[in-house]
């Protein structure tokens, strides 16, 4: 059942930074912004299931204090006034946070996590937590893809991106250490950005492993960037690590220079039809003046495609080795507290030795570095978000082949909700340079000018 036809043009206009200069000038306010999200949950969230918990009399509050500050002309920042759904991951003073699991039903410990803090003092309304899988991993949660109940929402920011798609906030926060941000926005028509790891402070977000990096679902490209970059000039980025940095306003478009096609492990899982649609949006891109290579004419790339095959099955390795304890601690205290999905892969995990670890991290580093030597030649890597539109069914969250690249590489990268397949949602996903987010985006915007869509 198809419960709302997507069309990118609408969601587009479920953004919040076009509606900035109409609070200051008094024609609209985030009190009544944030009463047209409510009013979408109300219609819908019974069917999405995109929130674990809500907090409608806190965001009216914080929503009156923001139309307040406005009335005055003087917003915190540029996202004052945003109303934002928070993965259940991420700790929140005022709301629990059960990370996608019963061992976390209770878990209310009273404190913001650095990015919630950090959204606060930007002026930004938390309105809710939204439902993650089993501690960010497989296993799903009750979350429907907005444009067809009967699809999975995408994992592990399940509820994030359905609550972008749905309409009912404007950005609302994920993270990603496999492809928990990318798939789920190619699913959901959202604009997501995976930032280059460390840029945001992971602080307090139950979410520490060594490929994990915290950004943003978006109904803009705007609203994308700008809600990271504020939330970074508020809460830094992680421990030895400057942050995301820039200007906060949307880079102008600037044309690639060079892109490398990259295909992926993920090419011979994605149908022909799929293929066909990504080649005619690659030669809509060459026929705009962009040089985009391919490993069928660069040998260069043809190594790299080559050295990157593994990728899902190192970032899997080294996960499952990070993610031991707290995972064996929780399993022998109360076997039945976590899903068959997990305990069946604890013991795989546990055969992962101290050495093999060391070479799965060698490997990761090679591939950053090959991925690095690029950059003297390419501007960056273009391909798919996703073999496809979302599966069918909630047993399981999609193949993240294609959103695991960034994750493995350290490196930013955006998904733009601009294919559709089988009346569903597709994404075209921009990987760059760690460090380099900002640029990336300033592509992102050109490739859009290009298609004639507003970011």
């Amino acid at each position: 059942m198809i419960s709302e036809t997507y069309n990118p043009q609408a969601t587009r206009l479920r953004g919040f930074y076009m509606h900035v200069e109409r609070f200051l000038d008094r024609s609209d306010t985030p009190r009544a912004y944030l009463d047209r999200c409510l009013d979408e949950i109300d219609r819908r969230e019974g069917d999405v299931r995109a929130f674990v918990t809500l907090n409608i009399d806190g965001a009216r509050a914080a929503a009156d204090a923001s139309t307040a500050r406005y009335a005055a002309g003087a917003p915190l920042s540029e996202i004052d006034g945003m109303p934002l759904g928070i993965k259940d991951l991420f700790e929140t003073e005022d709301m629990p946070t059960k990370c996608g699991s019963p061992i976390f039903k209770d878990n209310h410990t009273g404190r913001d996590s650095a990015l919630i803090a950090g959204l606060r003092a930007a002026g930004a309304i938390i309105l809710g937590k939204t439902v993650t899988t089993e501690f960010a991993f497989y296993n799903p949660g009750p979350t429907r893809n907005p444009f067809d109940l009967g699809r999975t929402p995408g994992g592990s920011s399940s509820g994030s991106g359905a609550a972008v798609g749905a309409g009912f906030v404007p950005v609302a926060i994920g993270s990603q250490v496999v492809g928990s941000l990318i798939r789920p926005s190619s699913y959901n028509a959202n604009y997501g950005f995976k930032p280059s790891f460390g840029a945001i402070n992971r602080e307090g977000a139950y979410s520490n492993l060594s490929q994990t990096a915290l950004g943003t679902h978006a109904a803009t490209l705007t609203d994308a960037w700008v809600a990271a970059r504020v939330a970074a000039k508020f809460c830094g980025g992680d421990p030895g690590y400057v942050g995301l940095t820039g200007d906060v306003a949307l880079p102008e478009p600037t044309r690639p220079g060079h892109l490398a096609r990259f295909n992926s492990a993920g090419w011979d899982k994605t149908s022909p039809d799929i293929q066909a649609k990504f080649n005619a949006f690659i030669q809509i891109l060459s026929s705009a003046g962009i040089p985009i290579s391919g490993c069928q004419n660069c040998p260069r790339l043809e190594g790299f495609e080559q050295l990157m095959t593994p990728a899902l099955d190192v970032t899997n390795d080294i996960c499952g080795y990070e993610s031991l304890w707290p995972l064996k601690y929780y399993h022998r205290r109360d076997p039945d507290s976590l899903s068959q999905n997990i305990s069946g892969r604890l013991s795989d995990w546990e055969k992962i030795s101290a050495d093999q670890y060391a070479v799965l991290l060698d490997k990761r580093q090679a591939m950053r570095a090959a991925h690095e030597a690029l950059s003297d030649e390419f501007t960056g890597l273009i391909t798919l978000s996703a073999p496809g539109p979302a599966p069918q069914g909630h047993d399981w969250t999609g193949d993240p082949i294609y959103a695991v690249t960034s994750s493995v590489l350290g490196a930013p990268a955006i998904s733009l909700p601009v294919l559709e397949a089988d009346g569903m949602p597709l994404g075209i996903q921009l990987i760059g340079y760690p460090r380099k987010d900002r640029e990336l985006f300033a592509y992102a915007r050109w490739i859009l000018d290009v298609l004639g869509l507003k970011p």
